[in-house]
């Protein structure tokens, strides 16, 4: 977020009234000025429903690769839109890096499965769920 909240700077730290209004951005700017107020491309603000997590290490690692996909979707759309060297170099980055992340949440994944009983994987919670009769992971 900080990337991009600098990124959102310098792209309008200089802007006159006239090219504010001419580009688009006076509503937000009535709102922000030039602050950075996190929202999707569609105008949705930023709220916690956003994460998701359940406490099931499965579910949530799952949870996390499907997050770090779209991120890199939304950044190769970004890519697609703009030629600015200034913005898509910081961009590159921020795809690079969700591509490593998704690589270390799909190794935590497989670690995890490793360890669980590979014919009961989602019946039951590790992290919670033991054995009634001797307190074994199930």
């Amino acid at each position: 977020m900080e990337m991009v909240s600098a990124i959102v700077h310098q792209l309008t730290r200089n802007l006159s009234m006239e090219e504010i209004e001419k580009s688009g951005f006076a509503t937000y700017y009535v709102d922000h000025t030039v602050g950075v107020w996190p929202t999707a491309a569609a105008g949705i603000p930023f709220n916690a429903c956003e994460f998701q997590v359940k406490g099931d290490p499965v579910t949530d690692l799952t949870e996390d690769l499907a997050a770090e996909q779209k991120a890199r979707a939304t950044y190769e759309n970004i890519l697609r839109l703009i030629t600015e060297p200034d913005v898509c170099e910081p961009i590159k980055f921020l795809r690079a890096r969700e591509i490593v992340h998704f690589q270390r949440f799909g190794e935590a994944l497989r670690i995890t499965q490793d360890h669980l009983d590979s014919k009961n994987f989602y019946a039951f919670n590790p992290a919670f769920d033991r054995c009634e009769d001797c307190g074994c992971d199930k």
